[in-house]
C-alpha cells in the first residue's frame, strides 16, 4: 500500500494499491468483450439497482473458470489488472497455443508454469479434483457442481481451507468460517488469490468514486416521508422506528435473506 504526500486535499486520505508487480500491456484482444452499461436499470429500463451510472468506459476480460485444458502445461504470459474483479489475473498461453484468463493466487509470477489434472503436485496455481488435495491447504475458485465451473472463493486476498474427507463429500472451510460439504469430484486451484490490500485502500474523493460508476448514496433520514421510511421530523431527527427499513419499508439489517435452501444440506456449520 502507498499512502502519498498530501499535496491536495484530494490526496490527503488517498491509500493506494502498489501495482508495480503488474505487466505493463493492453488487454489480450482474442479474450475481451465490449461490456455495456446498464445503469442498474432491467430491461423495462426501471432502476433495480440503486446508485450505479457513469464511469470509465472498460472492456470485459473473459476469465475461463471451468479451465477444461485437463493435463496440458500452460505458462503464465503476464499478470493483468481487471476492472470487473477485486483481484488480478493471469494470461496463461497452454502447449496448443491458446490463451486463457485466470484468477491470479498470490506469488504466482510471469514464466511460471502450473497445470489442471486429477491430482498433480500442490504448487500455487495448479487445480486438482478437491479429493486429492491435503487437508490444510488453501484453496480458490472451487466449484459447487462438478465440471460447473468455479463458483466459490473468486475475490481478492480470499481463500478456503480443506478441513478433511467425509465419504462423497470434503469439508471446507470458508473465508467466512461457515463449515461447508464440496463434492470430492469438484475441480478448485491451490493457493491464496492476489491483491490482499484491496481491503485496505481508500478513495480520498468523491470522483475516484464516479469512476467507478457509483452514483452518490443519501441518507433516508434526510429525506421527506413520501420518498423514504426515516424521513421527515423537524431538524436532524432519528428514524423514528425500531428497525432500519429500505426504502419499500421492508426491514434492512437482522433480515435473513437466504433463498437457496436446497445447498441447506451441505452446510455443516453456519457461519458466525
Amino acid at each position: 500500500m502507498k499512502r502519498p504526500k498530501p499535496t491536495s486535499p484530494g490526496i490527503r486520505h488517498l491509500v493506494k494499491e502498489d501495482f508495480s508487480g503488474l505487466t505493463k500491456k493492453r488487454p489480450e484482444k482474442s479474450l475481451i468483450k465490449i461490456l455495456k452499461k446498464t445503469s442498474g436499470r432491467n430491461n423495462k429500463g426501471r432502476i433495480t439497482v440503486r446508485h450505479k451510472g457513469g464511469g470509465e468506459k472498460r472492456f470485459y476480460r473473459m476469465v475461463d473458470f471451468k479451465q477444461t485444458k485437463i493435463d496440458m502445461i500452460g505458462t503464465v504470459q503476464a499478470i493483468e489488472y481487471d476492472p470487473n474483479r477485486t483481484t488480478f489475473i493471469v494470461l496463461i498461453e497452454y502447449e496448443d497455443k491458446t490463451k486463457a484468463y485466470r484468477l491470479a493466487p498470490q506469488g504466482l509470477k510471469v514464466g511460471d508454469q502450473v497445470i489442471i489434472s486429477d491430482k498433480t503436485e500442490i504448487k500455487i496455481g495448479n487445480r486438482m479434483k478437491i479429493k486429492n488435495i491435503p487437508i490444510g491447504t488453501e484453496v480458490y475458485n472451487i466449484e459447487i457442481l462438478p465440471s460447473a465451473g468455479g463458483k466459490l472463493i473468486r475475490s481478492a486476498g480470499a481463500s478456503a481451507k480443506v478441513m478433511g474427507i467425509e465419504g462423497k463429500h470434503v469439508a471446507v472451510k470458508m473465508p467466512s468460517k461457515e463449515l461447508r460439504k464440496i463434492h470430492k469430484e469438484c475441480f478448485a486451484s491451490i493457493g491464496v488469490l492476489s491483491r490482499q490490500g484491496h481491503r485496505y485502500a481508500k478513495l480520498g474523493k468523491a470522483g475516484r468514486k464516479r469512476h467507478k460508476g457509483i452514483r452518490p448514496t443519501v441518507r433516508g433520514s434526510a429525506m421527506v416521508p413520501a420518498d423514504h421510511p426515516h424521513g421527515g421530523g423537524e431538524g436532524r431527527t432519528g428514524i423514528g422506528m425500531p428497525h432500519p427499513k429500505t426504502p419499500w419499508g421492508k426491514i434492512a439489517f437482522g433480515t435473513k435473506t437466504r433463498k437457496r435452501k436446497n445447498t441447506d444440506k451441505f452446510i455443516i456449520q453456519r457461519r458466525k
